[in-house]
C-alpha cells in the first residue's frame, strides 16, 4: 500500500527552504543566496510545492525555465 507523505510534517520549514534554495543555486548560480531563499520560501507557501520535497519542487518549478533554455540553443 502507498501513502502520500506529507513533506511539511517531516522536515522544519527552515530545512525545506535551505534545500530548495540549494537545488535552486545549482542552476542560477550567479543569484545571490538571500534572492534564492526568497524564492525557495514562495515555493513553499504553495501547497502543491511544500507537499515535495525540497529538491523536487525546485526541479519541478525550473523545469519551463530548462525547457526555453534548451528550446533556445536548439
Amino acid at each position: 500500500m502507498y501513502s502520500i507523505i506529507n513533506t511539511m510534517d517531516e522536515i522544519p520549514t527552515s530545512q525545506w527552504v535551505t534545500r530548495c534554495a540549494e537545488r535552486l543555486h545549482e542552476r542560477w548560480q550567479t543569484v545571490e543566496p538571500a534572492q534564492l531563499e526568497e524564492v525557495a520560501m514562495e515555493l513553499w507557501r504553495d501547497s502543491r510545492f511544500r507537499s515535495l520535497p525540497p529538491a523536487e519542487a525546485a526541479t519541478l518549478w525550473l523545469h519551463p525555465v530548462g525547457s526555453r533554455y534548451e528550446r533556445a540553443r536548439g
